[in-house]
């Protein structure tokens, strides 16, 4: 199932779909917050490092082009001297931020009560 022309719908069970690396990539903890920043508008790449804390030059950079080859991020070059970039969803990016925000506001709102299970482990 290495074609993904072979796996049209999406079959993240499926070893081979390239759904999961689809789902590596908007789920892995730089994905989700990038795409949660830009639903607020276009940032250019220093805003979103300073939005994102934690999170590394390289790292940013990778899940920027991850992102862009999946079709939820745009880069928008303005061919200017210094260099301006921004990235913006796209109207795919803005399906997925929407989904992962509401699943990051619910790990928030339900940090306290997971907390609890910490103790125990």
């Amino acid at each position: 199932m290495k074609n993904p022309a072979e796996c049209l719908r999406g079959n993240v069970m499926a070893a081979e779909c390239p759904s999961r690396d689809v789902l590596r990539r908007l789920t892995g903890r730089w994905g989700m917050l990038v795409l949660v920043v830009l639903a607020d508008g276009p940032h250019r790449f220093s805003a979103l490092r300073k939005r994102i804390g934690g999170v590394s030059e390289r790292m940013l950079a990778q899940t920027l082009q991850g992102l862009e080859g999946d079709g939820m991020v745009k880069r928008h070059d303005f061919h200017t001297v210094p260099p301006h970039v921004e990235y913006a969803l796209t109207p795919l990016g803005v399906e997925a931020a929407e989904r992962v925000h509401a699943l990051l506001g619910w790990i928030e709102g339900a940090l306290p009560r997971i907390a609890e299970n910490w103790a125990d482990a």
